[in-house]
């Protein structure tokens, strides 16, 4: 199958090395011609997954149309900052047959729209012809052919299995599931709460204050999800608990790693500079709180990491402030929808 990626970086140079090593005919798009080249000649994306070798047969380019020429299945691989740019001008080159899926975990700030609304407003594709990929899925692992298992959601079961089989390999399991609204939340929330991890992990708290600003984040995403119309299981499975755990406890995390410089004393901006690559729960954090206001939510771990990342406040104060909320529930009533079903 011909297949174009759109996207680079880490994540998008991962899955085009994947689908190629899978046998398919694979275009890897990006912005920057010293990287092209790096893959091209060398083999190898020196700045973001430096030591792997790459497929000989994958070829970059900085020339969009030509990597979107005869695709028959595009995959956006973009940081979400850049989605609407990307798609809005892949837009005329994308062949009017051809399945869109994205693999990005993040929102348009300034909508705050999910990425698969913003593909779909920018490129005016069928949604029964797009896909999600989500799940926890660490580039520096995949690349490596490291186990790895995440979840394809589309609403159309054909679409979903046919990228399901596109992506299967010895290494690479893939699940299936109708809930792109509850993939898109979990990716996309989990990096919030792993800033918090990180910061908790950073000031020394140990492994209960870790253990539960997981549990009581993951109640959080479960909570808005539910009040967007998601399926409450989608958070008990890959692209919930599992993309939470891995972003929370991994060394490869940018955002948590993010989280544990702020609790260094460094500034967002220093923060984000030591990362040096995007941290998709920083303007993830401010779509949330502003989704939960919205949906009328209750989401204090969010609405702390907020405090701390744009409201000046200390993580120290913020911690406290968690801890000494009003008792409460663990389990809270909740207006469970029906099981998230495939469309006709």
């Amino acid at each position: 199958m011909r297949i174009a990626v759109l996207g680079a970086g880490s994540w998008g140079t991962a899955i085009a090395t994947l689908l190629s090593r899978n046998g398919h005919d694979v275009r890897l798009w990006g912005r920057q011609s010293a990287a092209v080249d790096d893959i091209n000649f060398r083999h190898e994306n020196h700045r973001y997954l430096p030591g792997v070798r790459l497929p000989d047969q994958l070829l970059a380019t900085t020339d969009l149309a030509w990597a979107l020429a005869g695709a028959q299945t595009v995959f956006f691989v973009v940081p979400s900052t850049a989605m609407r740019e990307v798609s809005r001008q892949a837009a005329r080159f994308i062949p009017a047959d051809a399945l869109l899926v994205h693999a990005v975990k993040g929102f348009d700030v300034a909508s705050g729209q999910r990425m698969s609304e913003v593909l779909q407003e920018e490129t005016g594709w069928d949604t029964r012809r797009m896909a999600v990929v989500s799940g926890p899925s660490h580039a520096e692992e995949v690349v490596r052919g490291y186990p790895t298992t995440v979840v394809v959601a589309s609403v159309c079961q054909e679409t979903a299995e046919t990228v399901q089989d596109v992506l299967m390999s010895a290494t690479f399991r893939v699940y299936t599931n109708p809930d792109v609204v509850g993939a898109e939340l979990g990716g996309s929330l989990k990096n919030i709460i792993a800033i918090g991890v990180g910061i908790a992990d950073g000031l020394g708290y140990g492994d209960n204050a870790k253990a539960a600003l997981m549990t009581r984040g993951l109640a959080e995403i479960a909570r808005l999800g539910i009040k967007m119309g998601a399926s409450p299981w989608t958070f008990a499975g890959l692209a919930g608990v599992g993309d939470l755990i891995v972003t929370c406890t991994s060394r490869h995390s940018r955002n948590f790693r993010a989280g544990r410089l702020l609790a260094s004393g460094l500034s967002l901006a220093d923060a984000m500079n030591e990362v040096g690559m995007a941290v998709e729960g920083v303007p993830a954090t401010k779509v949330a709180v502003a989704l939960a206001a919205r949906h009328e939510v209750d989401m204090p771990i969010t609405q702390a990491t907020y405090d701390v990342l744009f409201g000046g406040k200390s993580p120290q104060d913020a911690v406290k402030e968690l801890m000494g909320r009003p008792r409460a529930h663990e389990v809270e009533d909740v207006a469970v929808p029906l099981y998230a079903r495939w469309l006709s």
